[in-house]
């Protein structure tokens, strides 16, 4: 080749690499500014004590296994690295296998996607409401409650309870019982206060009082109470209300010989050949405080809630990537392995899931730098209360780094051990991209 062509090609060559120098230099000067420079900086930070002055060495890093609310952090950190990425990708295999089998699955893809496109402050605002611990505002209680008064039958009055003044008395356990043994012929009145207006029975009818009957113990139950004052103790007044469904007992010797339930009106019956000289008991499942669900935002599940959270919002990112790899999965190797005898479940586990397996694992590296950067979710769902149990590590950064109280070094050594803890996965992420691009 002549002198003068190979100058030329070396001439053409080094004038495309200033152009590509050109070009990369102010990406390179922000990557410079934005990434290398602070990472550099909260390195060096992390060595040094609250004020910067002073050398402290590994304190700061030392601090994150000794300090009570550091180590909450970093336990919590690593449940959510193995629980959220793993049930979110779980979930999303689930969801892209079934939307194939469903008629409106671009529909449920569209459903189950949108929490994408919600923020992830919005998303907290809105499970802080789905985790209220009141049923009428939190639709997750409402749910759990709803289901749970199906199964075990809710208490009528709770807090109901006699007066000093009133025929009756405690009987342990939260039932109670008359002060004497009734007879037939005498009405037996069982007077309670303490009933709220909206505890009350809407069809509960105005009480009566009790006529006596020869044939049977005879009594009326009612909220001895008249709205605006007026009435007496141990009276049944006009304006005063019966206790539909208060469950009256009549016991002799300790065992329960007959039961009634007061009516509308609060009047009741009870054959005199049993009742006859026992004494009248309102059980305890009368007064019982209502179930009010589970503490959502507790110490206990406040961690789990934020999770679930958390799922709902990327179930249906995971879904959308693991239904691209599903679309492109041979149709050929399904329909051979249901000729030769294989169920849905073994071609699904068998065959779909290995196929899948080099998208669902950019998935779950995905979610799980993705979880370790958690912030805003724990911070907005977590009540004061619990915020130090549901506390992880991105948390303890803004609360050690920030604020009247501000450490640092701790907030960097903070940030350094994320970075180390985002890194391998990066390295994994990397190295799997290269192994693909090289096929």
């Amino acid at each position: 080749m002549p002198a003068t062509s190979t100058s030329t090609s070396t001439s053409t060559r080094g004038r495309s690499r200033a152009v590509a120098a050109g070009f990369l230099l102010p990406a390179l000067l922000l990557l410079g500014a934005l990434v290398v420079y602070p990472i550099g900086y909260s390195v060096r930070r992390s060595f040094f004590d609250r004020s910067g002055a002073s050398f402290v060495g590994l304190d700061n890093y030392l601090a994150l296994v000794t300090d009570d609310s550091l180590r909450t952090a970093v336990r919590n950190n690593l449940v959510w690295l193995v629980v959220a990425p793993v049930v979110a990708t779980a979930l999303g295999l689930v969801f892209a296998v079934l939307t194939e089998r469903v008629r409106w699955g671009t529909a449920f893809k569209l459903v189950v996607f949108m929490p994408m496109a919600i923020s992830m402050l919005a998303a907290g605002i809105i499970f802080r409401l789905v985790y209220e611990q009141d049923p009428d505002r939190g639709v997750a209680n409402a749910v759990w409650v709803g289901v749970h008064d199906t199964f075990a039958e809710a208490s009528g009055f709770p807090r109901a309870r006699p007066l000093p003044v009133h025929p009756l008395k405690a009987a342990g356990g939260g039932a109670f019982e008359t002060k004497t043994p009734v007879r037939a012929g005498v009405p037996v009145l069982l007077p309670l206060v303490g009933v709220a207006p909206a505890q009350m029975p809407r069809d509960a009818r105005p009480a009566h009082a009790p006529a006596p009957s020869s044939t049977g113990i005879t009594g009326t139950a009612w909220l001895d109470f008249t709205r605006g004052g007026g009435g007496k103790p141990n009276a049944v007044d006009p304006k005063e209300l019966g206790l539909k469904g208060l469950r009256i007992e009549a016991v002799r010797d300790g065992k329960v010989v007959a039961t009634a339930t007061a009516a509308a009106d609060g009047s009741f019956a009870l054959p005199a050949d049993r009742a006859d000289g026992a004494l009248l008991r309102l059980p305890a499942s009368n007064f019982r405080e209502q179930y009010d669900g589970v503490e959502w935002l507790g110490p206990s599940l406040v961690t789990p809630a934020v999770i679930g959270a958390y799922v709902w919002m990327w179930a249906g990112f995971a879904m959308v990537l693991i239904g691209a790899g599903l679309a492109a999965v041979p149709r050929e190797l399904l329909e051979a392995a249901r000729v030769d005898g294989a169920n849905e479940w073994q071609v699904f586990r068998r065959i779909t899931v290995p196929l899948l397996a080099p998208v669902l694992v950019v998935v779950l590296v995905t979610l799980m730098i993705n979880v370790l950067k958690v912030f805003d979710l724990v911070f907005v769902i977590a009540p004061g209360s619990a915020q130090d149990d549901a506390n992880v590590l991105a948390l303890q950064l803004y609360r050690s780094s920030f604020g009247t109280d501000a450490d640092l070094g701790v907030g960097s050594a903070i940030a350094v051990v994320l970075l180390l803890l985002v890194l391998p996965v990066m390295v994994v992420n990397i190295r799997r991209i290269r192994r693909e691009s090289r096929r």
